[in-house]
């Protein structure tokens, strides 16, 4: 998919298809009101018999304009001009998308920088275009023929000589952040036979060789033993691929500025070990990586902002399967960090691999550690699947997340995580169990591993419910990839 900037008047302009906006009560946006009186009140007209009443994702396409340059005109409602906020301009890009694919278009040009959305700027709404069309003509086709291919390639925003300078920034913004979600989903959608903790690790290796400032190291079970990883290590037993901790640097800043660091849990399959999961559904734990495909998503939008930020990224990477040499419940397993951890649940190895990674992140002496895992499907059970939830030990860290998931439309709600809740973690026979029984699932996954993070600020994102869709339209999301460039991008200024 291409995008560029078209900064010709609209008498000028030449398209396949102009999509311009309308608002209810009859009500033109300043694009629209010049294009009706270039086609001598033909959008006039058509609001006036009714034909749109300009509802929020209400699209009206023109097949004859009447001009010689414009080919096809798409009206896009916006409702009520004085309540469009962020979710409701979204979802009328989601309509358009959804048209643009439907009619079979090559290419469009979206006249919509002058819809005015509550507390959203210029160059907010130029790149939800981007993010929004993007994420609608993605198809998985690694691994399936793709008959009905989306016929849109180009999209062009329209932007006159005042707006072109925070256009082009928009655009820049909507295609790193886009592009970052792809890579994220197309990781994800893959399956667990192709994307192994190897192909991960070489995913993040070609990553870095496109950017000179971003460096990649894989850590090999041998250098993990070392490191006394044995929390990683033990999940790792039951698999005949080989676990990688892999390590992505970004230098954006100078060498004295502490770096973020972002970890993503990369199970990329999930039988659940010894504590074996149930067989329907189980196809899905290939999301279980969804955590560093998004550290992975992350990177490569930095790298295309080229951000003035330092980042690490962490991806510790293993499948968690039924062996003989596989952990049983009752086992004990020494973390990096010292603590002993009893095995009541093998199915609860996302924290397992995720406490000796927080533990390894202590090296870099971060300014802020960030995880997100695939972590509980209590999670599901307490937010369903529209926000991720959202933990953490320092206030600032959490209310910047929540703004910047706020702006990205990448819903997130916080939980907590009292020090009554580590009751549930309590061992006869070890430091911790590695579950704290039924009851707040998510929030006792949280509090064991807040055990490994109280020497820096950090949050935990559990995205079980938000990182990939089931049912009809199963397919990863690319979450929270959004929210966390926008939380850098707020971070980079």
């Amino acid at each position: 998919m291409d995008y560029s900037i078209e900064s010709a008047p609209l008498d000028k302009l030449q398209s396949d298809c102009l999509v311009v906006g309308v608002y209810e009560n009859q009500s033109l946006d300043k694009n629209a009101k010049q294009l009706d009186a270039l086609t001598h009140g033909l959008l006039s007209r058509l609001l006036g018999r009714g034909d749109i009443k300009a509802k929020v994702g209400e699209t009206l396409f023109i097949n004859h304009t009447g001009l010689a340059g414009v080919e096809r005109i798409v009206l896009l409602g916006f409702g009520d001009k004085n309540q469009l906020n962020r979710k409701s301009y979204r979802k009328a890009i989601q309509s358009l998308v959804k048209l643009l694919r439907e009619a079979k278009l090559k290419s469009a040009t979206a006249a919509l920088l002058d819809i005015e959305v509550q507390a959203a700027d210029l160059i907010w709404c130029g790149r939800q275009i981007v993010e929004v069309i993007h994420e609608g003509v993605y198809q998985y086709s690694a691994t399936k023929k793709i008959d009905d291919k989306v016929a849109l390639t180009h999209l062009a925003i329209a932007a006159n000589a005042e707006q072109l300078p925070l256009a082009t920034q928009a655009l820049q913004q909507g295609q790193a952040i886009a592009q970052g979600v792809e890579l994220a989903k197309h990781l994800a959608d893959l399956p667990g036979n192709i994307c192994t903790p190897t192909y991960l690790a070489q995913q993040a290796q070609t990553l870095a060789a496109h950017h000179p400032d971003l460096q990649c190291d894989v850590l090999e079970e041998a250098d993990m033993q070392a490191l006394g990883m044995g929390a990683l290590l033990g999940v790792s037993r039951g698999s005949r691929q080989p676990a990688k901790l892999i390590s992505l640097h970004y230098q954006g800043a100078d060498a004295g500025v502490k770096p973020i660091v972002l970890i993503g849990k990369g199970l990329t399959f999930d039988a659940g070990g010894i504590s074996l999961k149930p067989g329907l559904g189980m196809d899905e734990m290939k999301y279980d990586m969804c955590g560093g495909a998004s550290v992975l998503g992350v990177m490569r939008m930095v790298t295309e902002l080229n951000l003035k930020l330092n980042i690490v990224g962490l991806i510790p990477a293993s499948e968690n399967l039924p062996d003989g040499d596989a952990n049983k419940p009752g086992d004990i397993l020494t973390s990096m960090a010292g603590k002993t951890i009893e095995i009541l649940n093998t199915d609860a190895e996302g924290r397992l691999i995720l406490c000796d990674t927080l533990t390894y992140a202590e090296r870099f002496n971060p300014d802020v550690v960030i995880d997100m895992a695939t972590l509980t499907g209590a999670c599901i059970v307490a937010l369903g699947r529209v926000p991720s939830g959202l933990f953490g030990n320092d206030d600032a860290l959490c209310e910047d997340l929540q703004r910047a998931a706020e702006v990205a439309c990448d819903a997130v709600w916080r939980m907590p995580i009292w020090d009554e809740y580590q009751e549930q973690l309590k061992s006869n026979f070890a430091d911790l169990a590695n579950i704290g029984g039924p009851d707040g699932g998510s929030i006792t996954a949280a509090c064991f591993l807040a055990n490994f993070a109280k020497d820096f600020r950090w949050a935990h994102i559990d995205i079980a419910g938000t990182a990939w869709r089931t049912g009809a339209n199963k397919g990863a999301t690319g979450r929270p990839v959004p929210l966390l460039s926008q939380y850098l991008i707020n971070r980079a200024g």
